[in-house]
Formats: structure tokens, C-alpha cells, sequence
């Protein structure tokens, strides 16, 4: 075979086009998956599906597979007495379980150039918690499950995101106390 410069180039083309979805999909892509939450100080165990018996202790975040469609539970105390069972739709890519029933909030963060954070903020719903009232809209949810959110429990929010025209938000469910910090910490009126 000559030595073919376009051929060349090709080759070289194909290798780097593979190298770069490589590198993206191994230490880029976001993970799409679902978690069982327990924030109290309690342990739960749950079967999913009638599957195999799941544990979780005080404090954790466990991640778990979930099919597209209808779901069921049977959540048990740290002695194995029976609390409930439940069913739930999932129809997303990323969920959360809350086993235990506790206090959660659903937040968008805003993203953009010329951004002015403070006076978007104030133009938004308020939330009240625990008799104090937060400026941003938070969503309060305690029901058993939700999927209306970007960024799970157990992951940040990005902190620069590249190529925005326009504002634009992601949305992150907290834990209470969580949201509180991250509030705190975030904003400053």
C-alpha cells in the first residue's frame, strides 16, 4: 500500500473521534440512576418488586435499579416489624425514594451570563421553613417518591456550566437540613 496522506488523515480522524466519546463517556457523562434515601437517625429494610431484601442504615444513600412503569415497596423498622407498602410510577432516567417520609427540597439553581442572582431570587416564590421564609421558590416534597429533579441527593450541582445563551436552571433535591446549609452558604442577602 502507497503511503496515502488521505488515508492517513482519516485514520487519524477516526482514532481521535473515538479517543474523544472515550473520554467523555468514561469521566464526563452524568450517571443516570435512582437512590433510596434515609436521612433519619433509624435503620430501614425494603424489598423492591418482591426482590431481594434491601437494608438502610442512618444517614445513607443507596443507589438501586428501577424498571420504567409501575413499582412496589415494603419497608420494615431495624427489628423487621412491618411499617408499609406502597406502589409508585417512574417514568424518568434519575429518582429518589424517600423511605422515610422526611422533609425534602427541590431547588433550581441559575445559570447565565449577565445574571443578576439576588434580584431573580426575589422576583421568586418564597418557601417557608420551619417558620423562617426562603427566598428561591424551593419545591417542599415527602412523599414517598420523585423524579422531578437533574442532580440526586448524593451529587453537586455543576459548578461552571460551559455555552449557556440564555438563563437557564438546574434543579437538585436536598435533604432539609442539606438545603438549609447550602441556602446559607449559597446565598447571601
Amino acid at each position: 500500500m502507497k503511503n496515502n496522506p488521505s488515508l492517513k488523515g482519516l485514520c487519524i480522524a477516526v482514532v481521535a473521534f473515538v479517543f474523544a466519546f472515550g473520554i467523555y463517556f468514561l469521566f464526563l457523562a452524568k450517571k443516570n440512576y435512582y437512590v433510596v434515601d434515609n436521612p433519619t437517625p433509624n435503620t430501614y429494610y425494603y424489598k423492591i418488586n418482591e426482590g431481594e431484601e434491601g437494608v438502610i442504615a442512618a444517614g445513607q444513600t443507596v443507589p438501586l435499579h428501577l424498571s420504567q412503569g409501575r413499582n412496589s415497596i415494603k419497608v420494615y423498622d431495624q427489628n423487621r416489624k412491618f411499617l408499609y407498602d406502597s406502589a409508585f410510577e417512574v417514568s424518568k432516567i434519575r429518582g429518589l425514594i424517600n423511605i422515610a417520609h422526611q422533609d425534602y427540597y427541590i431547588n433550581d439553581q441559575y445559570y447565565g451570563y449577565n445574571l443578576k442572582k439576588d434580584s431573580l431570587l426575589l422576583a421568586l416564590d418564597k418557601t417557608m421553613i420551619d417558620g423562617t421564609s426562603y427566598y428561591g421558590g424551593a419545591k417542599h416534597f415527602n412523599k414517598l417518591y420523585s423524579e422531578d429533579f437533574y442532580y440526586n441527593v448524593d451529587e453537586d450541582y455543576d459548578k461552571i456550566v460551559k455555552n449557556i445563551q440564555k438563563v437557564e436552571s438546574r434543579s437538585k433535591i436536598f435533604r432539609k437540613q442539606d438545603y438549609l446549609n447550602y441556602y446559607k452558604e449559597y446565598y447571601k442577602f
